[in-house]
Protein backbone atom coordinates (compact mmCIF):
# COMPACT_ATOMS: atom_id res chain seq x y z
CA UNK A 1 0.00 0.00 0.00
CA UNK A 2 2.91 2.46 0.69
CA UNK A 3 4.49 1.56 -2.68
CA UNK A 4 1.59 2.49 -4.14
CA UNK A 5 1.12 5.60 -2.23
CA UNK A 6 4.44 6.51 -3.33
CA UNK A 7 4.39 6.19 -6.73
CA UNK A 8 1.14 7.94 -7.18
CA UNK A 9 2.92 11.29 -5.31
CA UNK A 10 5.62 10.63 -7.30
CA UNK A 11 3.25 10.32 -10.52
CA UNK A 12 1.76 13.50 -9.51
CA UNK A 13 5.26 15.06 -9.33
CA UNK A 14 6.59 14.23 -12.39
CA UNK A 15 3.29 15.41 -14.29
CA UNK A 16 3.19 18.90 -12.52
CA UNK A 17 6.95 19.00 -13.79
CA UNK A 18 6.09 17.93 -17.01
CA UNK A 19 3.49 20.78 -17.44
CA UNK A 20 5.21 23.23 -16.10
CA UNK A 21 8.34 22.62 -18.69
CA UNK A 22 6.66 21.75 -21.91
CA UNK A 23 3.67 23.77 -21.53
CA UNK A 24 3.74 27.53 -22.37
CA UNK A 25 0.95 30.72 -22.96
CA UNK A 26 1.81 29.80 -26.86
CA UNK A 27 0.63 25.81 -26.20
CA UNK A 28 -2.32 26.72 -23.88
CA UNK A 29 -3.43 29.11 -26.89
CA UNK A 30 -3.28 26.07 -29.56
CA UNK A 31 -5.14 23.77 -26.90
CA UNK A 32 -7.83 26.45 -26.90
CA UNK A 33 -8.02 26.46 -30.93
CA UNK A 34 -8.08 22.69 -31.18
CA UNK A 35 -10.99 22.56 -28.37
CA UNK A 36 -12.81 24.96 -30.32
CA UNK A 37 -12.40 23.59 -33.94
CA UNK A 38 -13.93 20.10 -31.39
CA UNK A 39 -16.66 22.08 -29.92
CA UNK A 40 -17.80 23.37 -33.52
CA UNK A 41 -17.24 20.15 -35.15
CA UNK A 42 -19.69 18.59 -32.46
CA UNK A 43 -22.38 21.20 -32.10
CA UNK A 44 -22.69 21.13 -36.47
CA UNK A 45 -22.18 17.40 -37.12
CA UNK A 46 -22.61 15.03 -33.91
CA UNK A 47 -25.38 16.86 -31.24
CA UNK A 48 -28.75 15.29 -31.50
CA UNK A 49 -27.85 12.73 -33.76
CA UNK A 50 -27.07 8.71 -33.51
CA UNK A 51 -23.40 9.74 -33.43
CA UNK A 52 -23.70 11.90 -30.69
CA UNK A 53 -23.66 7.98 -28.06
CA UNK A 54 -20.49 6.96 -29.83
CA UNK A 55 -19.00 10.30 -28.83
CA UNK A 56 -19.76 9.77 -25.65
CA UNK A 57 -18.22 6.35 -25.62
CA UNK A 58 -15.02 7.64 -26.73
CA UNK A 59 -14.56 10.29 -24.22
CA UNK A 60 -14.71 6.66 -21.88
CA UNK A 61 -11.96 4.98 -23.74
CA UNK A 62 -9.48 8.36 -22.94
CA UNK A 63 -10.84 8.44 -19.64
CA UNK A 64 -9.91 4.07 -18.97
CA UNK A 65 -6.54 4.85 -21.03
CA UNK A 66 -5.64 7.29 -18.84
CA UNK A 67 -6.35 5.25 -16.23
CA UNK A 68 -4.63 2.70 -17.57
CA UNK A 69 -1.45 4.77 -17.22
CA UNK A 70 -1.41 6.38 -14.00
CA UNK A 71 -2.27 2.48 -13.08
CA UNK A 72 1.07 1.00 -14.40
CA UNK A 73 2.98 4.61 -13.30
CA UNK A 74 1.58 3.09 -9.62
CA UNK A 75 3.18 -0.28 -10.28
CA UNK A 76 0.05 -2.21 -10.76
CA UNK A 77 1.18 -3.03 -14.06
CA UNK A 78 -1.25 -6.11 -15.04
CA UNK A 79 -4.13 -3.94 -14.62
CA UNK A 80 -2.93 -1.20 -16.35
CA UNK A 81 -2.37 -3.34 -19.09
CA UNK A 82 -4.92 -5.20 -18.95
CA UNK A 83 -7.20 -1.60 -19.95
CA UNK A 84 -4.86 -0.76 -22.46
CA UNK A 85 -5.33 -3.39 -24.30
CA UNK A 86 -8.86 -3.33 -24.39
CA UNK A 87 -8.79 0.45 -25.17
CA UNK A 88 -6.47 -0.71 -28.19
CA UNK A 89 -8.95 -3.38 -28.98
CA UNK A 90 -11.99 -1.62 -29.27
CA UNK A 91 -10.17 1.76 -30.67
CA UNK A 92 -9.45 -1.14 -34.11
CA UNK A 93 -12.72 -2.19 -33.49
CA UNK A 94 -14.33 1.28 -34.52
CA UNK A 95 -11.84 1.19 -37.61
CA UNK A 96 -14.27 -1.32 -39.30
CA UNK A 97 -17.78 -0.45 -37.38
CA UNK A 98 -17.38 3.11 -38.58
CA UNK A 99 -15.61 2.68 -42.03
CA UNK A 100 -18.57 3.81 -44.22
CA UNK A 101 -19.02 6.93 -42.09
CA UNK A 102 -15.28 7.34 -42.57
CA UNK A 103 -15.62 6.75 -46.48
CA UNK A 104 -18.00 9.51 -46.38
CA UNK A 105 -16.03 11.80 -44.25
CA UNK A 106 -13.41 11.75 -46.89
CA UNK A 107 -16.17 12.41 -49.42
CA UNK A 108 -16.97 15.14 -48.24
CA UNK A 109 -13.86 16.42 -47.48
CA UNK A 110 -12.83 15.91 -51.07
CA UNK A 111 -15.68 18.01 -52.71
CA UNK A 112 -14.73 21.47 -54.22
CA UNK A 113 -15.05 24.18 -51.78
CA UNK A 114 -16.44 22.19 -48.71
CA UNK A 115 -14.73 24.75 -46.63
CA UNK A 116 -17.57 27.02 -47.74
CA UNK A 117 -20.39 25.04 -47.11
CA UNK A 118 -18.86 23.46 -43.74
CA UNK A 119 -19.23 27.57 -42.70
CA UNK A 120 -21.83 28.95 -44.43
CA UNK A 121 -23.96 26.60 -46.82
CA UNK A 122 -25.16 24.22 -44.61
CA UNK A 123 -26.05 27.00 -41.96
CA UNK A 124 -28.29 28.47 -44.59
CA UNK A 125 -29.46 25.59 -45.75
CA UNK A 126 -30.87 24.67 -42.71
CA UNK A 127 -33.00 28.17 -42.52
CA UNK A 128 -34.38 27.92 -45.58
CA UNK A 129 -35.28 24.42 -44.67
CA UNK A 130 -36.86 25.31 -41.38
CA UNK A 131 -38.73 28.86 -42.64
CA UNK A 132 -40.21 25.89 -44.69
CA UNK A 133 -41.54 23.46 -41.80
CA UNK A 134 -44.64 25.43 -40.47
CA UNK A 135 -46.00 25.56 -43.87
CA UNK A 136 -45.41 21.75 -44.59
CA UNK A 137 -47.03 21.09 -41.53
CA UNK A 138 -50.61 22.88 -41.68
CA UNK A 139 -50.65 21.95 -45.24
CA UNK A 140 -50.75 18.33 -43.49
CA UNK A 141 -52.85 19.08 -41.04
CA UNK A 142 -55.47 20.71 -43.35
CA UNK A 143 -55.68 17.77 -45.18
CA UNK A 144 -55.69 15.07 -42.16
CA UNK A 145 -58.60 17.84 -40.55
CA UNK A 146 -60.62 17.07 -43.29
CA UNK A 147 -60.21 13.48 -44.03
CA UNK A 148 -60.39 12.71 -40.04
CA UNK A 149 -57.38 11.08 -39.78
CA UNK A 150 -55.83 11.11 -36.48
CA UNK A 151 -52.35 12.20 -35.96
CA UNK A 152 -50.04 13.35 -33.29
CA UNK A 153 -46.99 15.93 -34.00
CA UNK A 154 -44.50 16.60 -31.22
CA UNK A 155 -42.09 19.85 -31.22
CA UNK A 156 -39.04 19.25 -29.44
CA UNK A 157 -35.18 20.64 -29.50
CA UNK A 158 -34.68 18.71 -26.62
CA UNK A 159 -34.35 15.08 -27.43
CA UNK A 160 -33.34 14.19 -23.68
CA UNK A 161 -36.47 13.43 -22.94
CA UNK A 162 -38.76 12.38 -26.25
CA UNK A 163 -38.97 8.60 -25.85
CA UNK A 164 -37.99 8.66 -29.56
CA UNK A 165 -35.86 5.24 -28.92
CA UNK A 166 -39.31 3.19 -28.74
CA UNK A 167 -40.29 4.41 -32.04
CA UNK A 168 -38.86 4.16 -35.45
CA UNK A 169 -35.49 6.42 -36.48
CA UNK A 170 -36.17 8.28 -39.67
CA UNK A 171 -34.13 11.62 -39.26
CA UNK A 172 -36.05 12.90 -42.38
CA UNK A 173 -37.06 16.16 -43.46
CA UNK A 174 -40.86 17.80 -43.01
CA UNK A 175 -42.75 17.29 -45.66
CA UNK A 176 -46.41 16.93 -46.63
CA UNK A 177 -46.11 14.01 -48.14
CA UNK A 178 -44.29 12.32 -45.41
CA UNK A 179 -46.40 13.42 -42.73
CA UNK A 180 -49.39 12.04 -44.52
CA UNK A 181 -47.96 8.62 -45.60
CA UNK A 182 -46.48 8.05 -41.77
CA UNK A 183 -50.17 8.98 -40.50
CA UNK A 184 -52.22 6.70 -43.19
CA UNK A 185 -54.25 4.15 -41.37
CA UNK A 186 -52.59 1.61 -43.24
CA UNK A 187 -49.05 2.41 -42.29
CA UNK A 188 -47.55 0.50 -39.11
CA UNK A 189 -46.39 4.19 -37.69
CA UNK A 190 -49.86 5.72 -37.78
CA UNK A 191 -50.99 5.13 -34.54
CA UNK A 192 -47.75 6.92 -32.34
CA UNK A 193 -46.57 9.78 -32.47
CA UNK A 194 -43.71 11.83 -34.71
CA UNK A 195 -41.56 14.19 -33.76
CA UNK A 196 -40.14 17.05 -35.26
CA UNK A 197 -36.76 18.91 -34.28
CA UNK A 198 -35.69 21.88 -36.50
CA UNK A 199 -36.62 20.72 -39.72
CA UNK A 200 -36.05 17.03 -39.25
CA UNK A 201 -38.94 14.50 -38.87
CA UNK A 202 -36.42 12.60 -36.40
CA UNK A 203 -38.59 9.06 -35.54
CA UNK A 204 -42.11 7.91 -35.84
CA UNK A 205 -44.54 5.69 -34.25
CA UNK A 206 -43.52 6.66 -30.65
CA UNK A 207 -45.21 6.27 -27.86
CA UNK A 208 -46.09 8.92 -25.23
CA UNK A 209 -46.83 8.98 -21.87
CA UNK A 210 -50.20 9.61 -21.23
CA UNK A 211 -51.69 11.82 -18.60
CA UNK A 212 -52.49 11.11 -15.39
CA UNK A 213 -54.95 13.96 -14.18
CA UNK A 214 -58.46 12.51 -12.96
CA UNK A 215 -60.12 15.90 -14.15
CA UNK A 216 -59.68 15.59 -17.94
CA UNK A 217 -62.78 14.93 -19.93
CA UNK A 218 -63.82 11.34 -20.98
CA UNK A 219 -63.84 12.79 -24.08
CA UNK A 220 -60.74 12.69 -25.37
CA UNK A 221 -59.12 10.21 -26.45
CA UNK A 222 -55.65 8.25 -25.95
CA UNK A 223 -53.79 10.69 -28.55
CA UNK A 224 -55.04 13.82 -26.95
CA UNK A 225 -54.03 12.04 -23.48
CA UNK A 226 -50.23 11.52 -24.68
CA UNK A 227 -50.14 14.70 -26.19
CA UNK A 228 -51.04 16.03 -22.96
CA UNK A 229 -48.93 13.91 -21.23
CA UNK A 230 -45.90 14.35 -22.86
CA UNK A 231 -46.05 18.61 -22.45
CA UNK A 232 -46.39 17.60 -18.44
CA UNK A 233 -43.55 15.79 -18.44
CA UNK A 234 -41.04 17.62 -20.94
CA UNK A 235 -40.93 21.19 -22.45
CA UNK A 236 -42.78 20.22 -26.14
CA UNK A 237 -45.16 21.53 -28.15
CA UNK A 238 -47.91 18.31 -29.24
CA UNK A 239 -50.04 18.96 -32.15
CA UNK A 240 -53.35 16.40 -32.09
CA UNK A 241 -55.69 15.83 -35.28
CA UNK A 242 -58.76 14.12 -33.69
CA UNK A 243 -59.90 11.16 -35.82
CA UNK A 244 -63.23 11.22 -34.45
CA UNK A 245 -64.21 15.08 -35.23
CA UNK A 246 -61.36 15.87 -36.90
CA UNK A 247 -60.53 18.81 -34.60
CA UNK A 248 -57.11 20.31 -34.41
CA UNK A 249 -55.66 21.33 -30.73
CA UNK A 250 -52.49 21.76 -29.39
CA UNK A 251 -50.61 21.14 -25.83
CA UNK A 252 -48.07 22.62 -23.83
CA UNK A 253 -47.61 22.89 -20.31
CA UNK A 254 -50.11 20.40 -19.38
CA UNK A 255 -52.50 22.66 -21.04
CA UNK A 256 -54.72 21.61 -24.18
CA UNK A 257 -55.94 24.54 -26.51
CA UNK A 258 -58.32 23.77 -29.96
CA UNK A 259 -58.51 25.48 -33.12
CA UNK A 260 -61.36 26.44 -35.28
CA UNK A 261 -59.68 28.15 -38.17
CA UNK A 262 -55.74 27.29 -39.83
CA UNK A 263 -54.96 30.94 -39.70
CA UNK A 264 -54.79 31.07 -35.99
CA UNK A 265 -53.53 27.74 -35.52
CA UNK A 266 -50.70 29.00 -38.45
CA UNK A 267 -49.64 32.20 -35.85
CA UNK A 268 -49.40 30.25 -32.96
CA UNK A 269 -47.17 27.53 -34.83
CA UNK A 270 -45.05 30.23 -35.69
CA UNK A 271 -44.70 31.77 -32.24
CA UNK A 272 -43.91 27.69 -30.86
CA UNK A 273 -40.98 27.76 -32.90
CA UNK A 274 -39.61 30.90 -32.79
CA UNK A 275 -40.11 32.49 -35.91
CA UNK A 276 -40.39 36.37 -36.49
CA UNK A 277 -42.93 38.09 -39.03
CA UNK A 278 -40.97 41.48 -38.89
CA UNK A 279 -39.92 41.56 -42.97
CA UNK A 280 -36.63 43.13 -42.49
CA UNK A 281 -35.27 40.41 -40.23
CA UNK A 282 -34.20 36.58 -40.26
CA UNK A 283 -36.62 34.26 -39.33
CA UNK A 284 -34.45 31.93 -36.58
CA UNK A 285 -35.33 28.50 -35.42
CA UNK A 286 -35.45 29.85 -31.19
CA UNK A 287 -37.50 27.04 -29.65
CA UNK A 288 -40.16 29.53 -27.11
CA UNK A 289 -42.66 28.61 -25.16
CA UNK A 290 -43.17 31.42 -23.31
CA UNK A 291 -44.70 34.10 -25.65
CA UNK A 292 -47.30 31.94 -26.23
CA UNK A 293 -48.03 30.54 -22.68
CA UNK A 294 -48.61 33.85 -22.00
CA UNK A 295 -50.62 34.34 -24.34
CA UNK A 296 -52.88 31.46 -23.65
CA UNK A 297 -53.28 33.03 -20.27
CA UNK A 298 -54.75 36.11 -20.59
CA UNK A 299 -57.03 34.59 -23.26
CA UNK A 300 -58.36 32.27 -20.43
CA UNK A 301 -58.61 34.94 -17.99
Amino acid sequence: MESILQGLQNLIVDWHALIIDAFSWKDVFEVLIIVSILMFLYQKFIKNTQSEKFVKGAFVLVFIWILSEILIAVDLKILGVFLRSVVLFVSLSLIVIFQPELRKLLGYLGQVGFINKLLSGNKNSKNNKSIDVIKEVVEAVKYLSKTHTGALIVFQNDLSNTYKDVGTILNADVSTELILTIFHVNTPLHDGAIVISGSKIISAGVLLPLTEDPKLSWKYGTRHRAAIGMSENSNAACLVVSEETGDVSITMDGTLKKYDDIPTLKADLENILGYKNNDNEDKNHIFSLEKLLSKNKKDEK
